[in-house]
């Protein structure tokens, strides 16, 4: 009974250790993942922001905007490997309680390294043509200490990203990475003569010039963005180099509500990734090691143990083994 107890202590044991190593290197791989359903509301808030507004044809300065974006997953375009997430961003001027503008992005990623796909319809606006390659919505899982090639919405290509450093973000232990944009054309602008100060000329073509910095606290397990801040500068200018028209200056920052929002499902998430990656194996690991070492015991040691006692029931009889 012993011996057989053994046995079945080894097996036991022996199936715990594969089933850790099948945790660890496979389970994880297929659970910890981007989800397909993601859904989720963010809003950044800029004070003495100035923009110029389109509908009063005049510049607004001084005023409060509020930046929403609301992500949904399609589900239906995605699939093990990839998601497809729609982006809608809407920036109102609180202080003239007035519309300022919107926009719209879909991004096809790799659900592991976060890494841009072009396909499934991926467009920013209406702009299906674009080549989309880098980082967009979120960071790799596992998030490194380096530098990452993040797409910029505005000039519509990757910039670099670099890596600053750690800082603790509501208690959670966050990577800051910064891309920094220095000026640089983004696109020209067709518009009334009359409102750069242009006489003699109906309409004036001048390029639209961005510059400014983002700052993304990310929580390295998920690769989840918990805090933004960005500062951005569009304006135009003339044939000269200088600047005629100020289209938007603000420095954006992530409400303290967000960030409490995007710091606790962070946390939830880190904890669901340590289960799965960490803890589960190393206790199936660790339980079939003692159960392994507890069946060679019990098995080996009554084995010899029975042999003994043969040998001294034949000698009792009067029997001498051949």
């Amino acid at each position: 009974m012993r011996r057989v107890a053994g046995l079945v202590a080894s097996a036991l044991g022996t199936f715990l250790i594969v089933l850790a190593l099948l945790t660890r290197f496979y389970v994880a791989d297929q659970a910890i993942k981007f989800p397909l359903n993601e859904s989720s509301v963010s809003t950044l808030t800029a004070s003495n922001a100035s923009y110029f507004s389109a509908s009063a044809l005049q510049e607004r300065t001084g005023v409060n905007l509020t930046d929403t974006t609301t992500v949904q997953g399609d589900v239906a375009s995605s699939n093990s490997s990839r998601a497809v997430w729609n982006e809608f961003t809407y920036l109102y001027d609180s202080t003239n309680h007035q519309a300022f503008d919107y926009s719209l992005s879909r991004l096809a990623f790799d659900r592991r390294t976060g890494a841009l796909q072009n396909c499934c319809g991926a467009a920013i606006g209406t702009d299906t043509k674009l080549k989309f390659s880098g980082l967009g919505y979120v960071w790799p899982l596992g998030s490194q200490k380096t530098t990452y090639q993040l797409f910029d919405m505005t000039l519509l290509k990757p910039m670099p990203t670099r890596y600053e450093g750690t800082a603790v973000v509501d208690g959670e232990t966050t990577y800051k990475f910064v891309e920094q944009v220095p000026p640089t054309q983004s696109g020209t602008e067709t518009l009334p003569g009359s409102l750069v100060g242009v006489t003699g000329q109906q309409t004036v073509q001048l390029d639209e010039y961005y510059k400014g910095t983002t700052t993304d606290w990310v929580d390295p397990a998920t690769g989840a963005p918990v805090r933004v801040s960005t500062d951005e500068h569009l304006y135009l200018v003339n044939s000269a180099g200088t600047q005629v028209l100020n289209l938007l200056n603000a420095d954006f920052n992530t409400t303290p509500a967000t960030v409490a929002s995007a710091v606790n499902t962070a946390k939830s998430d880190d904890a669901k990734i340590s289960l799965v990656a960490v803890i589960l194996p190393v206790v199936f690991g660790l339980l079939g090691i003692i159960l392994l070492i507890i069946g060679i015991i019990l098995a080996w040691p009554r084995a010899q143990y029975d042999y003994e006692d043969e040998l001294a029931g034949d000698f009792e009889g009067g029997e001498v083994p051949a």
